[in-house]
């Protein structure tokens, strides 16, 4: 007994300077960062000299800041519209590709390409596209007889550029979201599936009633990380408009980094990313009861 206590206890001790390493580079990059955000969030400073510490004053600016509403209103059109539109389209795509189509494989990587771009470069991209002269879109409008719609500023305009940024975004993600759900379908019993068909449920009841249950705790995952991440957004926003025109594709994580870095209001800008903290902390405490409820 005495030996075996001795055993795990070398075991443990291995373990532990094993993971000592990882965790000093955590406290590094991520822990004292973020402890340190937490400290100027309570101070006024323009990133020169010392901090001043203002207690909670630059929350009580934060929550009568009308642009703070404005970025977060959006960044939930983001969360709502880049959630559903493209889980919904991976979901059909990678169920259509489990049948077995022909070309899968080529498939699937002509989805997911997209994903290997940054999103610096697809920002680049989408804003030759949108170009109001010159842009495929407006061309490709032209050419159907659109006019009319040809002649919109898609980026420039306060009405269109927060979606014509998402749309951008979508066009990304849907390649992960395919990979991803096509990964969890090869999970799925096919016996179930032939039984079902036999017994005479259509393809609607086959796929509620017996994929989507099997794939659930997969579809889930892929849920929340898309919630989480549409809280999160930033590159593809800033690449392609950087929260213009007139705020109008602002989201809580550009106009940090303008308070933080351009107007030099350090302390708010740290606020700000609290708010993203919050938020982000939520949305993981949700993916956990929705696993749990999967």
């Amino acid at each position: 007994m005495a030996q075996r206590i001795k055993a795990t206890q070398r075991r443990q001790q291995a373990g532990f300077w094993f993971v000592l390493p990882a965790f000093v580079v955590y406290l590094m990059f991520f822990g004292y960062p973020f402890f340190r955000t937490v400290y100027l969030s309570f101070t006024e400073w323009n990133g020169l000299g010392d901090p001043k510490f203002v207690g909670l004053a630059n929350y009580t600016r934060l929550f009568a800041d009308p642009l703070m509403w404005s970025s977060l209103w959006n960044n939930l059109i983001w969360v709502f519209w880049g959630t559903i539109t493209p889980v919904a389209i991976g979901l059909v795509l990678s169920v259509i590709l489990w049948t077995g189509v022909k070309g899968g494989i080529i498939f699937r990587t002509i989805y997911f390409l997209p994903m290997v771009l940054s999103a610096f470069v697809i920002g680049v991209i989408w804003k030759w596209i949108y170009h109001p002269l010159y842009g495929l879109l407006n061309q490709g409008l032209k050419s159907i007889g659109l006019s009319g719609l040809a002649t919109t500023g898609w980026l420039g305009e306060t009405s269109t550029s927060l979606y014509a940024v998402l749309a951008a975004a979508i066009w990304s993600y849907i390649g992960f979201c395919v990979v991803v759900l096509f990964s969890g379908l090869q999970k799925v019993d096919s016996e179930l599936v032939d039984a079902s068909r036999i017994d005479g449920a259509n393809a609607w009841q086959r796929f509620k009633n017996i994929i989507i249950p099997q794939i659930r705790p997969v579809l889930t995952m892929v849920l929340v990380y898309t919630i989480i991440g549409g809280f999160n957004v930033f590159d593809v926003v800033w690449a392609m408009t950087e929260g213009g025109p007139a705020n109008s594709s602002e989201v809580i994580a550009t106009y940090t980094y303008e308070a933080a870095f351009r107007v030099r209001e350090v302390g708010y800008g740290a606020a700000l990313s609290m708010v993203m903290t919050v938020i982000a902390l939520f949305a993981a405490w949700g993916t956990l009861k929705l696993r749990k409820a999967g």
